[in-house]
């Protein structure tokens, strides 16, 4: 027979916290979405934009100012390689960062979702507490009509001491 094992439970923590600290992270399984976000990433960099700009000059500068032999995408053919190349990249890069664009409105969706459900948690938060607030008002002023004031307290010992003061009439005699 099989025996059950217990986990120790930690008395001062709340229950299903430990779980959470002590799980590893995993690794995504969506790794092309990952590398379409990096792509998008490093494509709207400047340093991508001079990298592409100075790419594009001296890929300009050597096929116009070398002579004929070594020129790969002459001029006379206006550049036909170098337009191809750019086209190419151009159709890859619209697809990567269009999915890198559709992820992120996924995340900001779920981001916009949790923010609605704690701004209604905080809202029925402060409900509470003005209604708590207004029963603290009504028990103190329920408290304060109660109370005993100065004046009232010394028009009560002035009636006692008036009637303590008054003689005192003995049914045998008069008073002493």
């Amino acid at each position: 027979m099989a025996r059950a094992t217990r986990q120790t439970v930690a008395l001062d923590a709340p229950r299903g916290r430990g779980g959470m600290l002590q799980r590893t992270p995993q690794q995504s399984s969506d790794r092309f979405g990952r590398f379409s976000e990096a792509f998008a990433r490093a494509m709207g960099t400047s340093g991508f934009l001079i990298g592409m700009t100075i790419f594009v000059a001296v890929w300009l500068c050597w096929n116009i100012f070398m002579p004929p032999a070594l020129q790969f995408d002459p001029a006379a053919t206006n550049f036909t390689l170098l337009t191809l190349i750019l086209s190419l990249q151009a159709s890859y890069a619209a697809p990567l960062i269009l999915l890198a664009q559709n992820r992120q409105d996924d995340r900001d969706r779920v981001q916009i979702e949790q923010d609605r459900q704690r701004a209604e948690r905080n809202l029925a938060d402060t409900e509470y507490l003005a209604r708590e607030v207004v029963a603290l008002r009504m028990a103190v002023n329920d408290f304060a009509d109660q109370l005993v004031t100065r004046e009232v307290l010394r028009a009560e010992l002035r009636t006692l001491l008036e009637k303590l003061e008054a003689p005192v009439e003995v049914e045998d005699g008069p008073a002493r």
